[in-house]
């Protein structure tokens, strides 16, 4: 449970980090931070693996890039259902998810499960 929580902090710190450095990216307040983290893990734990399987052809011939728009789709799905949070656009979306996938990375190197 404790490792849940650390990566779901892991997560609002990249999502926090995409406000301030990705414009267009928008987060009303703090518990939006949170909540917008826990519904991303969720989602990235029940729903992005289905769409990762259907567009497994176009991942393998762009050799895992269209990841990021998987990635970026996700987002976009958590910003059309938690109000507070919302994303302005395409572009905005992937430079985020690149930039809470390097976070999140960073974090699972630095604090890795036993």
């Amino acid at each position: 449970m404790a490792f849940f929580i650390l990566r779901v902090l892991i997560a609002a710190l990249g999502l926090w980090l995409a406000t301030e450095w990705v414009s267009g990216i928008t987060v009303t307040t703090p518990i939006t931070l949170l909540l917008a983290a826990l519904l991303l893990g969720v989602v990235n734990a029940i729903v992005r693996p289905i769409v990762v399987l259907l567009t497994l052809p176009v991942t393998l011939i762009t050799l895992g890039l269209f990841l990021l728009v998987v990635n970026a789709a996700m987002l976009g799905f958590v910003a059309a259902f938690l109000p507070g949070f919302s994303i302005a656009g395409f572009w905005p979306a992937v430079w985020a998810a690149l930039l809470i996938s390097l976070v999140s990375w960073l974090g699972s190197a630095l604090f890795k499960k036993d």
